[in-house]
């Protein structure tokens, strides 16, 4: 097999990054040497590469899925808003500018000749390489600067899936206005569709779907099933929707549940942290914007942010400022992460992302956080520095990654871990906080805290098990995503789209005026 597909969607969030995974995965699991791309990803959710760079983290786990290391060359364009008007544009796994959408203009034209280089030089190292639209191929008035959707498609010459979400509903519509409003040389492209999401018989859809085809002249290519069972990491903010759960809560080895407040900051970053709990047995998981929703909590968690300073101002204004402050003097447990780690400080100056100056934090830790550039981003390991007296005092292995202009000047708490042989984090009682992304992925590590936490909450009776890897429950994942392909995608159809590009002769649709 050798060739390329685009995976498009009909809006952000349909079901293009996990539908582009589980081909991933399909397919090496088949010897197929395959791999992800997307030109051009909007998302403060991302990754430090073994190349020294940063890309979205749906590529990276995409990255996964096929079997390879996280690259650059995955995602060449990345844009991460820091706040409704502008976002910083990295490039190459480089953070070269802040761009507003006007801004972004003279970017253009070499951004387009780096996507095309990068997507050149996969498809002549891979046999196949799936590619993730952005957004939706029918926001037209996007058409002139689009990397990702139809401006690829034209430029390299591939065949395009449109994938939709039927939970959200419209789905038929959604998929036949997304052919119909593109221009006729994108239409031309446009090869399939898959429906996403479906719950019940889905011979009472076949109708829709034939009149689909009828009306369109493009097969669909399959019908995905909702699954209770799938959870993998979110690509960006829409996935982490205020008191909803975090993954699949399982049912407590104690008499006791270890309940969890993730704050969803409205520039959320690497939310993606907090799902390294919700693995475990008995530790429920939930995103949370009202302070009294931090009350009841075991643990409260304070995630990463793309606008640490913004989003500081937002926790004063919705008053969960001053419930984290009634938690700290109450000896409550606190995790900040990156963003959420400095705002915990007691000073933050910030010329770079803000541009505010001088601020105060929320005094929780004995800190001063200044930022800079360039930005640090590095992958890092070592060990925990601080064990509790509870439990075992072993040097437990820590590793993770870090991305963030914000650097601690001033340090008067214990070391939370030693990485690289230098200390980093802190912790003060029930509070702790690191700039490592990822920590809590370290099993041995994740259980240990676990305890902490769960004995400083008086949660004697919650109890952790012993042989969660969430590493291999991200592998399940993918593997579950690949069964579902296998099961219910036409691998004929989708073959030939892949090998021989878009089908011929497909009709134009026309939108009436």
């Amino acid at each position: 097999m050798k060739g390329a597909l685009l995976i498009a969607g009909t809006t952000s969030d349909a079901g293009k990054s996990v539908v582009v995974a589980g081909l991933c995965r399909m397919l090496a699991r088949r010897g197929v040497r395959v791999a992800p791309f997307k030109a051009q990803n909007m998302s403060n959710n991302s990754v430090v590469t073994l190349d020294g760079g940063e890309i979205g983290r749906a590529q990276a786990l995409q990255a996964r899925a096929c079997g390879l290391e996280p690259s650059v060359r995955f995602n060449p364009v990345l844009l991460k808003p820091g706040s409704d008007r502008r976002s910083q544009l990295v490039v190459r796994g480089k953070a070269v500018d802040t761009v507003g959408a006007q801004d972004y203009f003279r970017h253009r034209t070499a951004l387009r000749a780096i996507v095309a280089e990068e997507l050149a030089s996969l498809r002549a190292e891979f046999d196949v390489v799936i590619c993730e639209g952005a957004g939706s191929p029918a926001e037209i008035n996007l058409r002139a600067t689009d990397l990702a959707n139809m401006g690829l498609a034209r430029a390299a010459d591939l065949p395009v899936v449109v994938v939709g979400d039927i939970d959200r509903g419209g789905v038929l519509a959604h998929l036949f206005g997304t052919v119909a409003i593109l221009e006729p040389e994108d239409q031309r492209l446009i090869s399939g569709f898959i429906v996403n999401k479906f719950r019940g018989d889905v011979e009472l859809l076949r109708p829709g779907l034939d009149q689909l085809t009828a009306l369109t002249g493009r097969p669909t290519l399959g019908v995905l099933p909702f699954s209770e069972d799938l959870w993998i990491d979110a690509e960006d903010s829409l996935g982490t929707v205020a008191d909803a759960p975090v993954g699949r809560s399982r049912p407590p080895l104690g008499s006791q549940w270890l309940t969890v407040a993730a704050i969803r900051l409205p520039r959320i970053s690497n939310s993606t942290d907090v799902e390294a709990l919700a693995c475990e047995p008995g530790v429920s998981v939930r995103w949370v914007s009202d302070p009294s929703r931090l009350t009841g909590a075991d643990l409260v968690v304070v995630p990463g942010s793309k606008s640490t300073v913004s989003d500081l101002e937002w926790l004063r204004r919705t008053g969960i400022a001053d419930a984290l402050a009634a938690r700290a003097a109450a000896e409550q447990p606190i995790l900040g992460i990156c963003g959420g780690y400095q705002m915990l400080a007691r000073t933050i100056v910030d010329p770079v992302e803000s541009g505010a100056g001088t601020v105060p934090g929320l005094g929780l830790l004995d800190l001063e956080i200044e930022f800079a550039n360039p930005k640090v981003l590095r992958r890092a390991g070592g060990r925990v520095r601080d064990h509790d007296r509870s439990c075992r005092d072993t040097d437990l292995p820590v590793h993770g990654y870090e991305i963030h202009h914000g650097r601690v000047t001033r340090h008067g708490e214990r070391p939370w871990f030693e990485l690289d042989g230098v200390a980093e984090g802190s912790v003060r009682e029930s509070i702790w906080g690191t700039h490592l992304h990822g920590a809590l992925e370290s099993d041995e590590f994740r259980r240990t805290w676990l305890r902490q936490v769960a004995r400083r909450a008086g949660r004697t009776g919650f109890v952790v098990a012993e042989d969660v890897s969430v590493a291999q429950v991200r592998a399940d994942q993918l593997d579950l995503l690949a069964d579902m392909m296998e099961k219910h995608l036409d691998p004929d159809l989708l073959e030939r789209l892949i090998t021989g590009g878009a089908l011929s002769d497909l009709p134009i649709l026309t939108v009436s005026q």
